[in-house]
């Protein structure tokens, strides 16, 4: 699968200003962590995907679309479970997974 480098870009574009919004939206919560329950042994939380990757990971899920958590909440992190909607219910905010589709 082949991906125009501008594709790419704006894929990367896209997860930095939601990564912005999410540390701006939790820094001023509680103790200022967004992540409560994942990898906190780790000094940072880093999850590499390769982009030939996503056409099998489509595959896989059966519907050629692949949903990334952005909230912190899922139980199948990195990859999002919808834990985002109970979050955006008690809290009244509006996080949502990164999606890649595969065409």
């Amino acid at each position: 699968m082949d991906l125009d480098p501008t594709v790419i870009a704006t894929l990367v574009a896209t997860n930095v200003a939601t990564a912005a919004v999410v540390y701006l939206t939790c820094g001023g919560s509680g103790s200022g962590k967004c992540n409560t329950s994942i990898k906190l042994s780790e000094k940072k939380v880093v999850d590499v995907v390769k982009v030939d990757d996503l056409q099998s990971k489509a595959s896989a899920a059966g519907n050629k679309t692949v949903a990334y958590c952005r909230c912190w909440k899922s139980k199948k992190f990195p990859l999002c479970d919808g834990s985002h909607n109970k979050h955006n219910a008690t809290t009244g905010d509006n996080a949502g997974p990164l999606c890649f589709k595969a065409e």
